[in-house]
């Protein structure tokens, strides 16, 4: 298993800081910024953001590859292509903690086993709600299936939207960024990745080639 797919099921090895710990350093941001966190506006506030965090970073405590666990094999020797696209997703960049919008196409080649399309969509949530940059999220969904299923190939294309670009910085919006992983037949066979692509709306040429 390499690093990538290793990140399947690795846990993060730090101590985690109490609640109280957590609400007391958003209070400092807050002071920080040239608020008051004691004013009635933003006295609760420290909670609601610790509460945010365990559901925007709850991939921390989820392990992927329990949801590709369960297959099904009488596919009657189905061993077309699979695809689910479209599959939104709201993530955090790593850099800035600025949310990172978007949408995931996947797709498979089944090596006599599928899996149920919901725990695709599963697997993307659990990457999504850690923190990361767009790149690492693309091959660490694509590694885990690949590890998991062992298909004949697996694609994943991302398309998404950075709040670090587009809210500081240099404020660009309306920028879609795009990043793919192609294994096995994806990336050896040319036809094949044009009709994943196809099939997705070929959200750019830059990653067929």
């Amino acid at each position: 298993m390499n690093d990538v797919s290793a990140t399947c099921t690795r846990k993060i090895n730090c101590q985690r800081p109490s609640r109280e710990e957590a609400e007391e350093a958003v209070r400092t941001l807050l002071r920080w910024a040239g608020d008051d966190p004691s004013r009635e506006g933003l006295r609760d506030t420290p909670q609601r953001v610790a509460r945010a965090y365990e559901d925007w970073f709850s991939g921390y405590s989820e392990d992927p590859e329990e949801f590709l666990g369960r297959t099904f094999e009488e596919v009657q020797g189905y061993d077309d292509m699979v695809v689910l696209k479209d599959i939104r997703f709201e993530s955090h960049c790593e850099h800035h903690l600025a949310p990172i919008i978007g949408k995931v196409h996947i797709g498979y080649l089944p090596n006599n086993k599928v899996v149920g399309i919901s725990k695709l969509a599963r697997v993307v949530d659990v990457f999504a709600r850690r923190l990361q940059v767009q790149e690492t999220m693309n091959a660490q969904i694509a590694h885990c299936i690949q590890h998991v299923l062992d298909p004949k190939g697996v694609a994943v294309v991302i398309e998404a939207t950075h709040q670090c670009m587009t809210t500081r910085g240099v404020h660009k919006p309306g920028v879609t960024m795009v990043t793919s992983t192609m294994s096995g037949e994806f990336r050896k066979n040319p036809l094949t990745r044009r009709e994943f692509l196809s099939v997705i709306g070929n959200p750019s040429s830059s990653v067929d080639g």
